[in-house]
């Protein structure tokens, strides 16, 4: 009888783990198969002048002694080896600060939604000044915490000279709640960036910083009670795209993210692709270089030189965010070519069993307008809602 029993025990067993495995890969399916929205389609097809291309940029699907990635399994240690070489290379950030909350230092009434402005604790030690934006409706929400000089434009209270950078504010009025932040005191002194434990001894590269104090903001936005936090996703612009990028790929809790024209690889022909700067990549302490392209005159100092002398670019921290979808929302800095380092993650992400992950619109121009921003909030949408 109790051989029976065991058995028995052992056939169910199997087949509870039959079911789990037909479950998982039954909902894997089912999310993969979920239609792409038809108006945002064509933005997840590689144009044919760049399909199966590669570049000459290091393959992710190696790891950095050259073994190859074969399996899921083997992913997952080459992601933990990219992401532990860059840190080590950009510097640790801090403890995260957990267990904050927002204070609450305005409200106003909008059509559809509570804007809120907020302060809360972004670096150890210092707070920074935000909005957020809650929607009227009842439940949990998807959320989007976006970056840029300050968090003013994001929020419709920007200059009126700059269009179509109000992305919290028109996200709001699509349903999600924001978060808008930015940096406005060192924008102002034109250091631009985020520095610890100070300028003149930072001991993080101060991109990396930004994504840290990204980081932070996400923790806070996910305690409110309207905000489902398993989908938070991040979007900038320029400046901001950069601080999304690397926010989105060093911090995994982000759901998935926009990338508005930031210069998504590193490209010394292009003034505003500037990750040399040192308040990026290239940190050393003041006084500065001239800012500009990379002369003889004026060369780049800090961690850039050595990134590009050792053959580091930035499509190993896209690879950063597979299988989490992210849209390129490319225009004069990111043009079609940049198909090319993107098909390394579209790779990782087939390795992984998933399509459609990575997107990217172009325009002309460096700024967003409407069609670009249409085709980035449906990608948010799908993704996210």
């Amino acid at each position: 009888m109790k051989k029976i029993l065991r058995k028995s025990g052992y056939l169910l067993l199997l087949a509870i783990s039959s079911m789990s495995l037909f479950a998982q890969k039954s909902a894997k399916s089912s999310a993969a198969a979920k239609p792409i929205p038809e108006k945002i389609a064509a933005h997840f097809i590689v144009p044919e002048a760049y399909k199966n291309q590669y570049g000459a940029y290091r393959p992710v699907l190696k790891f950095y002694n050259g073994d190859s990635v074969k399996t899921a399994k083997d992913w997952t240690r080459r992601r933990e080896e990219i992401l532990s070489r860059w840190n080590s290379m950009m510097g640790q950030w801090p403890a995260l600060i957990q267990k904050q909350s927002f204070e609450m230092l305005d409200t106003v009434q909008l059509d559809g939604f509570v804007r809120y402005k907020v302060r809360f604790n972004w670096l150890p030690g210092q707070k920074t000044d935000g909005y957020l934006m809650i929607p009227n409706s009842p439940g949990k929400k998807a959320a989007v915490i976006t970056v840029y000089y300050e968090p003013e434009t994001s929020a419709g209270l920007g200059r009126s000279d700059l269009p179509d950078r109000d992305f919290a504010y028109q996200l709001a009025k699509r349903g999600f709640v924001t978060l808008s932040i930015g940096t406005t005191e060192t924008t102002a002194n034109k250091t631009y960036s985020l520095y610890y434990p100070g300028i003149q001894n930072a001991s993080v590269q101060p991109l990396s910083l930004l994504a840290y104090a990204a980081a932070n903001a996400w923790n806070v936005l996910a305690g409110i009670k309207d905000v489902d936090s398993k989908r938070i996703g991040i979007m900038g612009h320029s400046y901001g795209g950069k601080w999304a990028m690397f926010a989105s790929a060093l911090y995994e809790k982000f759901a998935c993210a926009v990338w508005s024209d930031p210069g998504i690889v590193f490209d010394e022909t292009r003034e505003s692709v500037n990750y040399w700067e040192p308040w990026y990549l290239g940190y050393y302490p003041q006084p500065w270089r001239k800012r500009g392209l990379i002369t003889n005159e004026n060369p780049a100092g800090g961690l850039y030189p050595k990134l590009v002398a050792e053959g580091y670019d930035l499509h190993e921290l896209h690879a950063l965010m597979a299988p989490r979808p992210f849209m390129v929302s490319g225009g004069s800095e990111d043009p079609s070519k940049r198909w090319i380092p993107l098909n390394q993650t579209i790779a990782v992400n087939r390795l992984l069993g998933y399509e459609n992950r990575v997107a990217m619109s172009n325009r002309p121009e460096h700024a967003p307008n409407p069609e670009s921003n249409e085709a980035a909030f449906l990608f948010l949408e799908h993704f996210l809602k």
